[in-house]
């Protein structure tokens, strides 16, 4: 194996066990929290490496196959008090279904069922109220945007956000802007009083003050000089505007350093435009707007982090966080299998006073499952399709 092709898979790998095991200690610590018992906290699926036990009997684990992980959780699938239990691998009682299967590989078909005590009861899933069980459900997605927060805040306050200003790139002859004095390679600091840090700020009040004098502040050569630009007016559809005559172009400037909330607020505002960024590029593949050629897969998201790394520490932190929120994103998509799908059960039983039946639960999640791994294929495909060049 090449380097390059060791480095990515590597650093892929120390990627998506980070985000994997920020996904599962939110349902950990809810549950836990809640009283349930939980059995197992496995990064990655398959037989154990290694492992070990903490004080409240937990099995810590780490498995051979590194491409996801779980928690398992006493009672996760019960059904009132005849639950089916058997002896996992490591001697622990555990109680399995669809509802779980996905993440510890359980087939309960052949279990004896027995009667639970009220100790057992006391310590289950299935026993706790929905609001309980739901809290534990959507902790997983919750605190990967929480973890996105942080990250991001931690990023404002350190190294601070970059400062966006906008540099003239060229001025239109007998423009508007000429007339005023503007020259290619000025930065527009401040225009008619409001502080320009995006180009989109110049071209709103140019265009809604046609043929008004505008103060103008500018930076030439490191020094600031005050001009008054009176915009032309022209006609759009129908509607008088003003043109100014000038190529603007973003420049990042210096990093500022921000306070701690001024960063939190960063980070909560970062991790929202994020999250419609996804869901607004989910929306154009619904409506056939989107190209589902572009979608990647895991190959994809191995050849992102290898290049993160490669960029260095901060972007590789970066990249975490926004990975953490499309992790966090996709599992609130309410398909069985997905914690989305758990919530979407737990809501009919919550209105109906009651739980689904058995086989509803489980072709809902017969269902789920063919839709992820119909999902995956996809992306996968796409992947080695342009990794091909094809």
């Amino acid at each position: 194996m090449e380097f390059d092709t060791l480095h990515t898979v590597l650093w892929f790998l120390v990627v998506l066990s980070i985000i994997v095991f920020v996904h599962e200690f939110g349902h950990f610590w809810v549950a836990r929290r809640n009283g349930v018992r939980v059995e197992v906290f496995s990064i990655g699926f398959g037989p154990e490496l290694f492992g070990w036990y903490d004080k409240l009997g937990t099995r810590w684990r780490v498995s051979a196959i590194p491409l996801g992980g779980y928690v398992k959780m006493f009672g996760m699938a019960e059904d009132g008090d005849d639950a089916p239990s058997k002896k996992s691998d490591d001697g622990a009682t555990s109680k399995h279904s669809a509802l779980n299967f996905l993440e510890n590989g359980a087939d309960n078909a052949d279990a004896a069922a027995h009667e639970l005590s009220d100790e057992e009861k006391a310590v289950s899933f299935a026993h706790k109220t929905v609001g309980q069980r739901a809290a534990i459900v959507v902790a997983g997605p919750a605190i990967n945007f929480l973890f996105a927060i942080i990250v991001l805040a931690g990023i404002a306050m350190t190294v601070g956000v970059p400062q966006l200003k906008v540099s003239v790139g060229d001025v239109v002859a007998n423009s508007a802007a000429a007339a005023a004095g503007v020259t290619a390679d000025d930065i527009i600091l401040e225009l008619n009083g409001a502080a320009v840090d995006d180009p989109r700020i110049v071209q709103d009040i140019v265009s809604a003050n046609p043929g008004q004098a505008l103060p103008m502040l500018v930076q030439r050569h490191g020094q600031q000089i005050q001009l008054s630009v009176t915009p032309e007016t022209a006609e759009q559809d129908g509607t008088q505007v003003g043109r100014l005559g000038i190529r603007m172009q973003g420049v990042i400037g210096e990093h500022k350093r921000l306070n701690p909330f001024t960063a939190a607020w960063f980070g909560v505002e970062k991790t929202v435009s994020i999250t419609g960024q996804a869901l607004n590029n989910i929306g154009k593949l619904l409506i056939g707007e989107g190209n589902f050629k572009d979608l990647g897969g895991p190959i994809a998201i191995a050849q992102m982090s290898g290049q993160a790394a490669e960029q260095g520490a901060l972007q590789l932190i970066f990249f975490m966080a926004v990975l953490s929120i499309n992790l966090g994103l996709i599992n609130l998509f309410p398909i069985p299998i997905l914690d989305g799908g758990h919530l979407l059960f737990m809501g009919i039983e919550a209105v109906r006073g009651k739980p689904l039946g058995d086989r509803a639960q489980e072709y809902g999640f017969r269902i789920g499952l063919a839709l992820v791994l119909l999902l995956m294929v996809s992306v996968t495909w796409n992947d080695i399709v342009r990794a091909l060049g094809l």
